[in-house]
C-alpha cells in the first residue's frame, strides 16, 4: 500500500495517544494486513465477520504465535475504537493465552563464556546486560549522563512500565565504558563540525530542552553509525544502534561457546536476577 490518508489518520491517533514508535509500526502492519486481506475494503464497511476471518487465517493458515494473534487483535480493537469510532462487541474470538514458559537461566560460567566470544561494543552491551540486569532496549537507550562511574550506578530512564530506576554498574567495566565514551565524544565532535549534533528524544523533551540536546551528556552511549530523520519532529539526529545488530552477534557467540540453551538478550537479565538471589540480594530493586 502506498500513501493512504486513512492510514495517516491511524498514525496521528497513535501518536496523539503517546504510543511508542515500535507499537505504531506493529499496529499499522496489522491494520494494513487486515485491509489487504479483505480486498482493500474500507474498515467502515467491515466488522466482526471480517476481523474473525483474518484472525482465523492467522491461526490456521499462517500458524502465527499467540503473541502475534493478540497483537493483531489489539491493533484492530484500537482501529475501531479510536479511528472508526465503533466498539467491537460479541466477537467470536478472544485473546489467546500465552503458554507459560520457564525462562532460560545461564550459570555464571556460561554467561561469561558467551560474553567472552563477543567483541567491541557488542561485548560491552552484553556485559552491561549481565552485570546490571538491564533489558536490551534499556541498555541501548543509555545516555552519557545516565552513567555514574564514581558510584558504580546506572540510571534507567523510563524502563518497563515507564518507571525510572537505578541499577548496579560493575566496576570492572569502567575502563571499557570510558573508552566507549571517548569514541562517542569524537563522533559527536564530528557531527557538530558538520552542523549537526542533535540526539533523538521524545517530542515532549525536544520541546522542553531544544538545542540543549546538542550537549555531549545527552548523547547515546551506543550511537548509530549513521544519522537519521526523527520520526516525529523531522530534525536530523543520531539515534542509538538497532537491537537486531546485537542479537545477530549474540547468536554467533552462543554458537561459538557451544552453549546448548536458547539464549536471548533478556536471558542475561534472568541470569543477573538469579545471581543476586544466590547472593541473598533483593533483585526487585534492579
Amino acid at each position: 500500500m502506498g500513501y493512504s490518508p486513512f492510514i495517516e489518520s491511524v498514525r496521528v491517533e497513535l501518536r496523539t495517544r503517546r504510543y511508542s514508535i515500535k507499537t505504531e509500526k506493529v499496529y499499522l502492519f496489522w491494520i494494513r494486513s487486515f485491509i489487504l486481506f479483505n480486498d482493500k475494503r474500507h474498515p467502515n464497511e467491515m466488522g466482526n465477520h471480517e476481523i474473525e476471518r483474518l484472525l482465523n487465517h492467522l491461526a490456521l493458515n499462517r500458524q502465527v504465535s499467540p503473541a502475534s494473534q493478540n497483537q493483531a487483535l489489539c491493533a484492530l480493537i484500537f482501529l475501531y475504537r479510536y479511528v472508526v469510532k465503533k466498539e467491537i462487541r460479541g466477537l467470536n474470538y478472544s485473546f489467546t493465552k500465552k503458554e507459560q514458559v520457564m525462562p532460560t537461566v545461564l550459570t555464571h560460567q556460561e554467561a561469561t563464556c558467551i560474553i567472552d566470544k563477543m567483541k567491541g561494543i557488542h561485548w560491552l552491551i552484553a556485559s552491561i546486560l549481565y552485570g546490571s540486569g538491564l533489558r536490551i532496549n534499556e541498555a541501548l537507550s543509555l545516555r552519557i549522563k545516565d552513567l555514574d562511574l564514581e558510584n558504580n550506578m546506572v540510571f534507567v530512564f523510563r524502563g518497563k512500565g515507564r518507571k525510572d530506576r537505578y541499577s548496579l554498574l560493575p566496576k570492572s567495566l569502567n575502563n571499557a565504558i570510558c573508552c566507549q565514551i571517548d569514541k562517542v565524544k569524537k563522533l559527536h565532535q564530528l557531527d557538530l563540525s558538520q552542523g549537526y549534533g542533535l540526539t533523538s528524544l521524545p517530542p515532549a523533551l525536544m520541546r522542553k530542552y531544544g538545542n540543549a540536546i546538542k550537549d555531549f551528556s545527552w548523547q547515546y552511549l551506543f550511537p548509530s553509525t549513521t544519522r537519521c530523520v526523527h520520526p516525529y519532529d523531522g530534525y536530523i539526529c543520531r539515534h542509538h544502534i538497532h537491537g537486531s545488530a546485537f542479537r545477530k552477534k549474540l547468536r554467533e557467540a552462543v554458537q561459538l561457546a557451544a552453549i546448548p540453551k536458547r539464549v536471548k538478550a533478556h536471558t542475561f537479565r534472568h541470569s543477573f536476577a538469579t545471581e543476586l538471589l544466590l547472593q541473598g540480594t533483593d533483585y526487585r530493586v534492579c
